[in-house]
């Protein structure tokens, strides 16, 4: 699959701390801390985040100045301004506050579907279906992405069938969706799973797969994206610090830390575009803004290895 990423990149990390990162919390981030967070993600080379969802703030307070955080990102040139959406009404919300892409979670588990967006799978790619109609009446250019949750596990169901999940990704692409990729949720999904599901997810819809966003309960979410990345995967979801999880999956623990994704690619040679030791620093805002929280990461804890080379510079020594 051909992808063109930003700064000459290798592969695309996605930065989803501001959003996923924040959501689980019972503390919230100020905006004057949260858009001083996005600023020095962004100088230190990340040119996707995901800044917020667009549901009501009297079930997610942390989102509650979604509009505010969506405008400031993009004033920040060349930055793609993602924005969660659960429902139509959170899209109409999205187009409407300037946001340059949208995902939108598919539930592979019956038991997630209906606790998370309280519709069934089915009901919820046809509630896709109606955003890609809305999208194309308000904002052509908007790219839709829809992940499927829980692909590889439910703390609800256990298992969850990979026929299920090959089915609904299919089902989206057909809804008209931009690329459809896969979330581990849950922490339940191993290396050797994860390549054979994105293997089988690509021969299904080629350069429609999207990305692997990884969570790290019992510490293999690098592990997966690696094998990720040998299935073809390109877009990596990834949050600063390891903050993160989702309210309707018990037990879910953080994501993919951020700055230990980029220092495995970029110590193997492979570009992120991204400074790392801007991206450590920029977690210092996490730490004024989220003083309790705590945060997570085997690069800020080890530092950087002495005689490191990032990729790029790697390539003309």
């Amino acid at each position: 699959m051909a992808h063109h990423f930003p700064n000459g990149a290798d592969v695309l990390v996605s930065e989803c701390g501001p959003r996923d990162g924040l959501q689980i919390l019972s503390e919230t981030m100020a905006t004057h801390h949260k858009l001083r967070w996005i600023d020095a993600l962004y100088d230190a080379g990340l040119r996707e985040i995901e800044v917020c969802s667009f549901v009501p703030a009297r079930l997610m307070p942390q989102m509650a100045d979604a509009v505010e955080v969506v405008a400031h990102a993009r004033t920040l040139p060349g930055l793609t301004v993602l924005a969660l959406v659960p429902n139509l009404r959170g899209a109409r919300a999205a187009f409407e506050a300037g946001a340059d892409k949208i995902t939108i979670p598919v539930s592979g588990s019956m038991a997630h579907s209906m606790a998370n967006v309280r519709k069934t799978p089915d009901e919820q790619v046809a509630e896709v279906a109606r955003i890609v109609e809305l999208r194309n009446e308000l904002a052509p250019r908007v790219p839709i992405e829809a992940n499927i949750s829980v692909a590889f596990g439910c703390t609800m169901e256990g298992r969850v069938s990979e026929d299920e999940v090959i089915r609904l990704a299919v089902a989206l692409v057909a809804a008209g969706v931009d690329d459809s990729g896969l979330s581990d949720t849950t922490g339940y999904a191993n290396p050797a799973q994860t390549k054979r599901l994105f293997t089988r997810l690509i021969g299904e819809i080629g350069d429609k797969v999207g990305g692997a966003h990884m969570h790290n309960n019992r510490g293999l979410a690098l592990a997966n994206c690696l094998a990720a990345y040998e299935a073809g995967v390109r877009i990596f979801d990834s949050s600063a610090c390891g903050l993160g999880g989702c309210p309707h999956a018990p037990g879910a623990a953080g994501n993919a830390v951020t700055e230990d994704l980029v220092f495995m690619f970029e110590s193997m040679g492979i570009s992120t575009g991204i400074d790392l030791a801007k991206l450590l620093a920029a977690r210092e805002h996490i730490v004024t803004g989220l003083p309790d929280v705590p945060l997570y990461g085997m690069t800020w804890d080890s530092g950087l290895p002495k005689g490191f080379v990032a990729a790029k510079e790697a390539r003309h020594v």
